[in-house]
């Protein structure tokens, strides 16, 4: 490992945000839309992440150890309210997976993450969300019937397996769906025009 000290300061912005969505979860703030208190911290971690960044480029496994690269990832997935940032991270990570520096399951989460932000069908399945019935279901996929041919290509579970898991861990984390899913839908695409996904 060549920086630990900036590892260390990588797995403390994960460990912050892991520790407000527990408490968000214990107080059953996490189903009501994209609560205030965890935006704010995600675009605050965001904001460091990208000045280490500045420093040392994409945050490797060579470069801070396997905990602290997992940790940026993480970061990187919640910054959904910097779309220049997440998508500038897409190719740095794209660029580190092709040097065999990062791991591709990574890239297919964040790739995906971005797709479903800009209003656009995912290729691996990896994103979910609340759907009419109240069930956790993947967002739209783009040729949804050779999909687990390209989610085991990158290390992924069938999407059968990960539906069975997202729902689990949903119901052991208290999620519930939310009172209005057309009003949730049309407060997230306004969102989304503000923060600049979509025009």
């Amino acid at each position: 490992m060549q920086h630990p000290t900036i590892a260390h300061r990588i797995i403390e912005l994960k460990n912050n945000d892991l520790a407000l969505r527990d408490r968000l979860a214990k107080e059953g703030r996490l189903s009501d839309g994209y609560d205030e208190e965890m935006s704010a911290l995600h675009i605050h971690n965001a904001n460091i992440l990208s000045e280490i960044i500045e420093e040392i480029g994409y945050p490797t496994v060579e470069k801070v150890g396997k905990e602290a690269s997992e940790a940026a990832w993480l970061v990187i997935q919640h910054s959904i309210a910097l779309p220049n940032f997440m998508k500038r991270c897409a190719s740095l990570l794209k660029k580190a997976v092709d040097e065999h520096k990062a791991t591709p399951t990574n890239y297919a989460h964040l790739t995906d993450r971005i797709a479903v932000l800009e209003g656009k069908p995912q290729i691996f399945g990896t994103q979910f969300d609340w759907d009419e019935n109240g069930q956790l279901s993947p967002n739209p996929i783009e040729d949804k019937t050779n999909v687990n041919e390209r989610r085991k290509s990158v290390g992924l579970l069938s999407i059968e397996e990960q539906t069975e898991l997202i729902r689990f861990h949903a119901r052991q984390d208290n999620l519930i769906p939310p009172k209005n899913f057309e009003q949730r839908k049309q407060e997230m695409e306004e969102w989304k025009k503000r923060v600049g996904w979509v025009l």
